[in-house]
């Protein structure tokens, strides 16, 4: 019986034919097969041993500082401006103002109202109501050359030049009570010059119906006396009554 051929690279046992797949020179240097991932290969979707998850920071990176919240904005300063508007808006309602309204009769053909720079207008002489906001003025008597004021020796007061004391009746024409100031009127001489009043003089003279601190109630009437101190060679020509420091003032002549 004859042998058969055996095919290069395969061999024989035991009459059996041991068929064997032939080898790749460069089969021990080949990658793994497709589909297949090397041993402690990470998988496709996985993260490899150690590595950090999405959104973790890697070892020996610092984490990222948190930032700090924005600084609230400082409201004081407003709420401060606000509250100095409300305080000057007070205080010049409550000082009185010039007023529109005056009752009508025989009072608005008997008063005048002068303004302060004459407008024109022939001034009021003593004796003669005159009218400014919630005030109507009469001035009765004007008293100059004074050395000193006061009848209580504890409380004399002495002039830098000369005392002028002006005596007026100050009546409230509105529905409301206000204050009269006496440091709101203004002395003015031959030359033009104004003179504002001594509140030292003013608490020694005394000789007023209220203090400078009362208010005037309505339709009520009191008897004012305003000192003033201008040199001795001064002469006062004229007096300007306010209601209030921003009033138009009304002016009366003292000659």
């Amino acid at each position: 019986m004859s042998r058969e051929a055996v095919p290069t690279g395969y061999r024989t046992k035991s009459k059996e034919i041991d068929v064997t797949t032939p080898q790749d020179p460069n089969a021990q240097n080949a990658g793994p097969q497709y589909g297949a991932p090397q041993y402690g290969a990470p998988q496709y979707g996985s993260p490899q041993y150690g590595a950090p998850q999405y959104g973790q920071t890697g070892y020996g990176v610092p984490p990222q500082p948190i930032p700090a919240p924005p600084k609230k904005k400082r409201k004081w300063p407003w709420i401060l401006g606000a509250i100095v508007v409300l305080i000057i808006i007070i205080a010049v309602a409550t000082s009185g103002g010039s007023d529109d309204s005056s009752p009508s009769g025989s009072q608005n053909g008997s008063a005048q109202n002068a303004p302060a720079n004459g407008g024109g207008e022939q001034a009021a002489g003593l004796n003669t109501p005159v009218r400014d906001g919630k005030f109507e003025f009469v001035v009765t008597g004007v008293e100059k050359g004074l050395a000193s004021v006061g009848d209580n020796p504890y409380l004399t007061e002495q002039a830098q030049g000369q005392f002028v004391v002006v005596t007026m009746t100050v009546k409230n024409i509105s529905d409301k009570a206000y204050g009269f100031s006496p440091s709101d009127q203004k002395l003015l001489d031959a030359q033009g010059r104004e003179f504002e009043p001594s509140t030292s003089a003013q608490i020694a003279l005394g000789g007023s119906d209220i203090p400078v601190w009362d208010n005037i109630n309505p339709g009520n009437t009191v008897t004012a006396k305003v000192v003033f101190d201008m040199p001795k060679d001064a002469v006062p020509t004229a007096i300007e009554l306010h209601d209030s420091m921003f009033s138009g003032g009304a002016k009366v002549t003292l000659g």
